[in-house]
């Protein structure tokens, strides 16, 4: 299984950290956010190739990192230069999908979250439902819910509806960017955005792809600390304590 790290972003929010070095490098305690996320992705052993998709700007430095680790890790570069005319989540997905001719199932996360519970849960999830699956974590917070994905879920945890920034989000189910395709539900992307699915967050995907086939959502076992901004990275870096679940 490949897994594919959204790592395209420009992440103009947490200048001038970030204005000439990508966010998913920046360190919270002794790892970087990426060398987390793969450190345990990788003890699942479901993962046999890491696809970190950059833009232009931060690909000499994705690049760099990648030649310190010790797992496969292929670095694409979208060729975009700026915030402005970056492709998008969806369509970086597609780019990696078309460039290296991906067929199998994948794991696609973005490079910018860490947890403190292991991703090994989620992908055993994933495959004992032998669908493509998110997750969910309840946010009682209403103006968080308006930023975000968020999801209907039925019985045994089958995806209903979901929507990407509704205005109006019917739960408090809020969906985070680590999803798992199937290789069937891969090979659809060109068809969702084709037929007009979101194509800047990562989640308008999914919430097309539910109205066409059976998508899982697995309740959260612990926490995801999103680095939005100077104020958030501050706080995370104070407060994170690793991988704990």
């Amino acid at each position: 299984m490949k897994c594919l790290i959204l790592a395209a972003g420009y992440a103009t929010r947490l200048y001038p950290l970030t204005e000439n070095f990508p966010k998913p490098l920046l360190t919270v305690g002794e790892k970087t956010i990426l060398d987390w996320l793969i450190d345990d992705i990788d003890e699942s052993g479901a993962v046999d190739e890491y696809v970190v998709i950059s833009n232009h700007k931060y690909y000499p430095h994705f690049v760099a990192w990648a030649k310190s680790k010790r797992q496969k890790i292929t670095v694409l570069n979208d060729g975009t230069t700026s915030n402005e005319t970056r492709l998008g989540a969806v369509k970086d997905i597609q780019f990696a999908i078309d460039e290296l001719s991906l067929a199998g199932d994948m794991l696609v996360i973005a490079g910018d979250n860490v947890l403190d519970f292991s991703l090994t849960k989620f992908v055993n999830y994933a495959r004992e439902k032998k669908t493509s699956c998110i997750m969910r974590y309840f946010e009682p917070r209403h103006e968080k819910l308006l930023k975000t994905g968020v999801v209907t879920v039925g019985e045994n945890d089958l995806v209903l509806k979901m929507t990407e920034k509704s205005p109006t989000p019917e739960t408090n189910w809020c969906c985070p960017p680590f999803y798992y395709y199937t290789a069937a539900d891969a090979q659809l992307v060109a068809k969702g955005i084709a037929e007009g699915c979101g194509t800047d967050a990562p989640g308008s995907y999914i919430a097309w792809l539910c109205t066409q086939t059976r998508v899982h959502a697995m309740e959260m076992p612990g926490s995801r600390y999103d680095i939005g901004n100077l104020e958030s990275y501050e706080k995370v870096k104070a407060e994170y304590k690793g991988i704990v679940y």
